[in-house]
């Protein structure tokens, strides 16, 4: 049987911290929960319902380290300890103000009414109520986990081996590699210098389809033979078929007991 994975982050080892991130999740997580907070009886529990979701658990106890988190990593959800004090207010409100985690199903953990409503107000989710027990952080995970599996849908990045060409105002067609598609854009390897902010329609075919499909995009960045595109025109007949394709691709990609829960949601 796996053990919970969970990553302790502390004040302490800042500086190798940054060296080591992001910390990439096992093979079994669909993606990793930020939990800010440094109450073991409540570290325990919830990163143990998390495992059984297959979520890995960040575990920060800091509540003014957070923040340096947030801003390099992607987190399906994130639960904040508001017993650590007025940093962690504030941070509920960082969450809905990041870039990358501004959709994050927030979680606070809460000891009053007064704590519990201004949770609300700055934009939690959920809030779990101490005394914390088993029943009632799967209460509000059960409630929780389509919104964490419809974010983790919305940002998966779907590792393939196909090729792309683009076509740019500024150059005669681009032949290159994609190395991830998602439902908002591309990564791709190639030798072409193309500035960001670029526009180049992108033509290329899915594994398991016979015909192409094109779309207009954005070069968001270029660096070392690598560069990213944001697709910003798909018809809705191309988006149907990119989405289904990697709803297929995702659902293959998890254990078979999340799966099970992710076919339930998709065909919802």
């Amino acid at each position: 049987m796996l053990t919970p994975t969970v990553t302790v982050v502390d004040e302490a080892i800042i500086p190798q911290m940054f060296q080591d991130m992001p910390v990439p999740a096992p093979p079994v997580a669909i993606c990793s929960a930020l939990l800010v907070s440094k109450d073991a009886t409540a570290i325990k529990p919830i990163s143990e319902s998390m495992h059984q979701l297959a979520i890995s658990t960040e575990v920060c106890s800091e509540a003014s380290i957070a923040p340096f988190l947030l801003n390099r990593r992607k987190f399906g959800a994130t639960i904040v300890d508001l017993r650590l004090g007025e940093q962690a207010r504030a941070f509920l409100k960082k969450v809905r103000l990041s870039p990358s985690n501004r959709t994050s199903v927030m979680f606070a953990i809460s000891d009053n009414d007064a704590a519990t409503t201004a949770a609300f107000k700055n934009g939690s989710d959920f809030v779990i109520t101490t005394p914390i027990t088993m029943s009632s952080i799967d209460q509000h995970l059960r409630t929780a986990y389509n919104l964490i599996l419809q974010e983790h849908r919305r940002y998966f990045r779907c590792p393939v081996d196909v090729p792309v060409t683009l076509f740019c105002s500024a150059m005669t067609e681009v032949r290159a590699h994609v190395v991830n598609i998602s439902e908002g854009g591309i990564a791709i390897i190639t030798t072409a210098l193309v500035k960001p902010g670029i526009e180049a329609r992108v033509k290329l075919t899915l594994p398991g389809h016979e015909s192409s499909f094109a779309a207009e995009s954005t070069v968001c960045w270029c660096r070392e033979g690598q560069m990213g595109l944001q697709f910003i025109s798909l018809s809705e007949d191309t988006r149907a078929k990119l989405n289904e394709w990697l709803s297929r691709s995702l659902e293959k990609s998890l254990p078979e007991s999340i799966a099970c829960k992710f076919r339930a949601l998709i065909h919802s």
